[in-house]
C-alpha cells in the first residue's frame, strides 16, 4: 500500500544518510599525526598589528600571515618549569615557557563513570593531543622576543604550587619578565573557587624614557582529532569557533585552515572584532579567550606548520607602552571546562552556542530545555527522558490520533483491498484506480499512517544532538545496568525491547498488499535493533517509551474504529459493504 511505501522510503533514506556519514568518517583524509617538540611545541608569533592587512601566502609566511617557523625550530636550551595548580575545579600546570596553560585536569567530571577518581584532562600537550591556551607579547622587529616576552620567554614565578585553600575565593598566579632596558611584565592567572573562568592579566610597568608599540596576543592551540570511533553516529564537531556581535556564531573546520595555505586565499577569520570570542569546542567541553568587549581585536586562525597536524584559533590587539607609565593592564577571560549551558550565556553573549546542535538547534534547544526543568524536579535524567518524551506525545496526540484512525480504516478495507488485487491481476494502472475509488469514498488518507514516524526522525535526530552534546547527560544513570544515558546499553536490552515494540506496532497496522513491501517490513525491526544497539541509551529509552505510548494509543483507536463499523453495520442492518 502507499503509505507502507512512503514509510519504508522515509526509513531507507533515514539509515542511508547514516550509512553516509559513516563512510565519510572511513574514507575522509586523516591528519597526519607529528610529535610535539620538547620545548611544548610552542608556535610562532603573530606578525600583524589592528591596522595592518593580512599578506597573501608566501614562501616564508603561511595563510594568516604568521611566519612559517617551525616549533621544532625552537633552541633545545629553551626548556620551562611546569607550575602545580589545585583549586575546587582544576588539577592544572601552567608552563614558565611561554606562560602558556599546558594542562588542565576537570576535577568534577571523571574521564569514565567507572574511573571517578581520574578526571578528564581537557588540556596536555602528549604526541596524541595537543591542546593550550597561549597569550603574550609580539614585536615584529624583534621575534627572539628580547624587548617583550612571547612563547620564547621563560617567566620567574615566586613558587612552583599554587592551591586555593579553604576559605580564600580567589587564587593568583605571577608570571614575571623584565627585559634589558627595565620594562617589566608581569602575566597574572587569577582562579576563582567554583568557577571555570580564569582572568588573565597582562600588566606592563614601563619606568624607561622610551616607549614603543605592540602586538597582546591570545590565542588557542589544538591538534586536530582522530576519528571519531563508533557505527552510525552522526558527526560531532570538533574544532574552532568564534563569535561576532554582527556576524554571530561561525564554526571553522580544520581543512578550513588548511585552504589558507592556497596562494591568494584569504585567512578564515581574517576581520577585526569587539564584543567576541574565540574557541576551541570538543563534544562536552571548550576552551575560549573572551577579551575586553571595548576593545577591537584582529581574529586570526593558522596552522603551526606544514608537518604538523596543529592549528591555532586567536586574536591580536597593539598596545601602546608609553615611557614612564605604571600599571598598564589588559585583562582577558579565559573559559577552560564543560559547556554547562545554565553558565555559558552569563559569561559572554553567544557562548552557550559552543553546545554545538548544529542544525537541529531550533528542535534541540527546546527538548534540553524541557528535560533540564523535569530533571530539576526527578533529578534523574532518566525519568526526564521518560517524562518528555509523555509529554511530547501529548503535544502530538490529535496528530497521532488522526493517523492511527487513518492507519485502523486501512486495516478495516484491507480485505477489499486484497479482493481488488486478486481481481485486476497485473493491471497496475485499474488497481491504482480502483484504490484511489475506495480511498475517496471511505475518506482514507493513504498518507496518513506516515505522520508519526515523520514526526518522531527529526524530534529523535534533535535528542541524538542533546545526549552527545550536553555535559549535563555525560555519566548520567538511569537506573540499575544503565550507567551512562550519553553511551549505548552494554547488555542491549533497551535495543531489544525497541525491536519487539516495533514488531507490535506491524501487527496493529495493515499488512502489504505487495508481497515485496511485507518482507522488507518484516526485515526492519530486526535491521533497527542493530542499529539502534550502538545508540546511546537514552536515545532508545525515548523511542521505547515512545513505541509504547503509540501502541496503547493505536490500539485503542483500531478497535474503536472497529466497534464504530460494528455498531453502524448492526444499526442499519446489513453487513460492511465487499467490492
Amino acid at each position: 500500500m502507499e503509505q507502507n511505501r512512503t514509510l519504508i522510503i522515509l526509513l531507507l533514506c533515514f539509515v542511508t544518510y547514516l550509512l553516509y556519514v559513516e563512510w565519510q568518517k572511513d574514507y575522509a583524509p586523516k591528519p597526519v599525526v607529528t610529535a610535539p617538540a620538547a620545548s611544548g611545541g610552542h608556535a610562532a608569533m603573530p606578525t600583524l598589528t589592528p591596522s595592518t592587512q593580512m599578506p597573501a601566502a608566501t614562501p616564508t609566511t603561511n595563510g594568516a600571515g604568521l611566519p612559517a617557523v617551525s616549533p621544532t625550530a625552537l633552541p633545545a636550551a629553551l626548556q620551562g618549569q611546569r607550575i602545580q595548580i589545585n583549586t575546587d575545579v582544576y588539577r592544572a600546570q601552567i608552563d614558565t615557557l611561554g606562560g602558556d596553560l599546558s594542562e588542565v585536569d576537570l576535577t568534577h567530571y571523571p574521564v569514565h563513570f567507572k574511573k571517578k577518581n581520574e578526571p578528564f584532562r581537557l588540556m596536555e600537550t602528549t604526541p596524541q593531543r595537543f591542546f593550550v591556551a597561549q597569550s603574550g607579547w609580539h614585536l615584529q622587529d624583534d621575534p627572539d622576543n628580547h624587548t617583550v616576552p612571547g612563547s620564547h620567554t621563560i617567566y620567574s614565578s615566586e613558587k612552583t604550587e599554587y592551591k586555593l585553600t579553604q576559605g580564600d575565593k580567589d587564587l593568583q598566579v605571577d608570571l614575571h619578565w623584565k627585559n634589558p632596558a627595565g620594562v617589566e611584565f608581569i602575566k597574572r592567572y587569577v582562579f576563582h573557587r567554583d568557577s571555570y573562568v580564569i582572568d588573565v592579566k597582562h600588566i606592563v610597568t614601563n619606568l624607561s624614557d622610551k616607549g614603543f608599540k605592540a602586538d597582546l596576543y591570545l590565542r588557542l592551540q589544538r591538534s586536530a582529532p582522530e576519528k571519531t570511533n563508533g557505527f552510525f553516529m552522526l558527526p560531532i564537531f570538533v574544532g574552532p569557533v568564534y563569535y561576532s556581535p554582527d556576524q554571530k556564531y561561525h564554526k571553522i573546520k580544520f581543512s578550513d585552515i588548511d585552504e589558507v595555505k592556497t596562494p591568494g586565499v584569504k585567512d578564515a577569520i581574517n576581520r577585526d572584532i569587539s564584543g567576541g570570542w574565540a574557541a576551541v569546542i570538543e563534544q562536552f567541553f571548550v576552551g575560549a579567550w573572551i577579551p575586553d568587549p571595548k576593545q577591537s581585536y584582529k581574529y586570526f586562525t593558522s596552522k603551526v606548520d606544514d608537518n604538523s597536524h596543529r592549528y591555532m584559533i586567536g586574536m591580536v590587539t597593539e598596545q601602546d607602552l608609553a615611557p614612564g607609565q605604571h600599571n598598564a593592564e589588559d585583562t582577558a577571560r579565559l573559559y577552560v571546562g564543560p559547556k554547562l549551558q545554565n553558565q555559558l550565556a552569563a559569561i559572554a553573549p553567544g557562548l552557550e552556542l559552543s553546545v554545538d546542535y548544529g542544525w537541529l538547534t531550533f528542535i534541540s534547544k527546546p527538548l534540553f530545555w524541557g528535560l533540564d526543568h523535569i530533571n530539576r524536579l526527578v533529578h534523574n535524567w532518566g525519568w526526564s527522558i521518560i517524562l518528555l518524551t509523555i509529554l511530547i506525545k501529548l503535544v502530538f496526540y490529535k496528530l497521532s490520533e488522526t493517523s492511527y484512525r487513518s492507519m485502523a480504516n486501512m486495516k478495516r478495507v484491507a480485505p477489499r483491498m486484497q479482493a481488488m488485487k486478486e481481481r485486476y491481476g497485473d493491471d497496475k494502472a485499474k488497481l491504482q484506480q480502483a484504490m484511489m475509488e475506495l480511498y475517496k469514498t471511505e475518506k482514507i488518507n493513504p498518507l496518513g499512517g506516515c505522520l508519526p514516524i515523520v514526526i518522531q526522525i527529526p524530534v529523535f535526530m534533535g535528542l541524538y544532538y542533546v545526549l552527545i552534546e550536553s555535559v549535563e547527560l555525560r555519566q548520567a544513570p538511569w537506573i540499575f545496568w544503565i550507567e551512562d544515558l550519553s553511551l549505548m546499553d552494554p547488555y542491549f536490552v533497551l535495543p531489544i525491547i525497541m525491536g519487539i515494540t516495533m514488531v507490535i506496532q506491524q501487527k496493529l497496522n495493515p499488512a502489504p498488499v505487495d508481497p515485496l513491501q511485507a518482507k522488507i517490513m518484516m526485515v526492519l525491526p530486526l535491521m533497527f535493533t542493530v542499529m539502534f544497539a550502538v545508540f546511546p541509551a537514552g536515545l532508545v529509552l525515548y523511542w521505547v517509551v515512545n513505541n509504547v505510548l503509540s501502541i496503547t494509543q493505536q490500539w485503542y483507536i483500531t478497535n474503536h474504529v472497529i466497534r464504530e463499523e460494528k455498531h453502524t453495520a448492526g444499526h442499519h442492518g446489513h453487513k460492511p459493504k465487499q467490492d
